[in-house]
């Protein structure tokens, strides 16, 4: 991991504001995480719009994992600061925004720009956040939290009583949405390593493990019937089977394709070839549902509803948090500075929950 003291400029302050000294993780192109690189840089005054957050944390999610290796749909050409979303502390405001949220804690989804000490964020994305609640906790259930509930509440609509089938279910999203559908009344059928079962039943989950040559067959004995619903980031293969074990009337959640991560292969095709399935899927006369979830869908069509949406889900999980019913499941913690180590254990796929970057 590399040190990039590149050239600071210093633009004109504006008024009750000033640049300030940030750290940032760098991802230069399609390196190994020892080739991060560390930059420290004048931030610009925040303009118009615009808040500068002194960031508590961030964290590593799949998104990232992805970009560092040019998978990620979408995703800004190298070189670019990562970090899909943060929680932190507005120190500044740029014209036209409440100063009111000065020393407001806040949390935000990011897409980039999440790595670093001090960040600039459009005022309209922040959520304030309650300040007892641990900030390492708070980012944990940013974008997996209201990626859970939307999920569940939003598009699969499950309701007590109902089972549901959740993949990956000892990872960020799955660890929340696991708790989200316990506390909802519903039975949870999840799948992961062995060396994690034992803290899924604590969570209240029947866990069967997710490679299993025979994991079909298993999912069946623990539900005869079928599943109410599947919630499935792996990709076209394991959301054929995830729909084979769909009750009449269920749902399909495709929401991701983790298992082209170590491919060389374009992505496009594979996403279209998703997509193609999950309509037709859908438009079968069985009663069944099959849909694909995307966090930042409605952005840019509906941006005030989407982030109604996101600020409503995301203080709804938050609140559940707060009152201990949902207890984020943290990895590790570490450093900023230690970006690159803090990958290698994400990607080692032992870690139970979310690693959390602390600048």
């Amino acid at each position: 991991m590399t040190t990039n003291n590149g050239p600071a400029t210093t633009p004109t302050p504006r008024t009750g504001s000033s640049p300030a000294l940030t750290t940032e993780i760098v991802m230069p192109g399609i390196v190994e995480p020892d080739g991060f690189q560390i930059r420290r840089r004048m931030l610009p005054a925040p303009s118009r719009g615009q808040a500068r957050v002194r960031v508590e944390a961030s964290g590593i999610s799949f998104a990232e994992q992805s970009m560092r290796r040019g998978r990620y749909p979408g995703q800004p050409k190298f070189p670019f600061v990562p970090g899909y979303d943060l929680v932190g502390v507005v120190a500044a405001v740029g014209p036209g925004v409440d100063p009111g949220l000065v020393g407001r804690r806040v949390a935000a989804a990011t897409k980039t720009g999440g790595w670093a000490s001090e960040a600039l964020v459009p005022a309209a994305d922040l959520v304030p956040v309650p300040a007892p609640i641990d900030a390492a906790v708070v980012e944990s259930v940013i974008v997996n939290g209201i990626t859970a509930w939307q999920m569940l509440h939003r598009k699969a609509r499950v309701t007590s009583g109902q089972t549901i089938l959740v993949h990956g279910a000892s990872g960020g999203v799955g660890t929340i949405l696991v708790q989200l559908a316990v506390h909802a009344g519903i039975r949870v059928i999840g799948t992961a390593a062995p060396r994690h079962h034992a803290a899924l039943r604590g969570l209240g989950v029947e866990p069967v493990g997710y490679a299993d040559p025979d994991l079909a067959a298993r999912v069946r004995e623990l539900a005869p019937g079928g599943v109410d619903a599947a919630f499935d980031h792996l990709g076209l293969a394991s959301a054929r089977m995830s729909k084979s074990l769909l009750a009449r009337g269920g749902t399909l959640v495709s929401y991701g394709i983790a298992s082209a991560l170590t491919d060389t292969g374009p992505l496009l095709p594979l996403f279209i070839g998703l997509l193609a399935r999950l309509t037709l899927w859908n438009a079968l006369p069985n009663g069944q549902r099959a849909l694909f979830y995307d966090f930042w869908a409605g952005r840019r069509i509906t941006p005030a509803a989407f982030r109604r949406h996101h600020r409503e889900d995301l203080t709804a999980v938050l609140d559940l948090v707060e009152r201990g019913i949902v207890t984020p499941q943290i990895a590790a913690r570490f450093p900023l500075v230690e970006a690159a180590a803090a990958m290698r254990l994400a990607e080692s796929r032992t870690a139970l929950g979310k690693v959390i970057l602390i600048p």
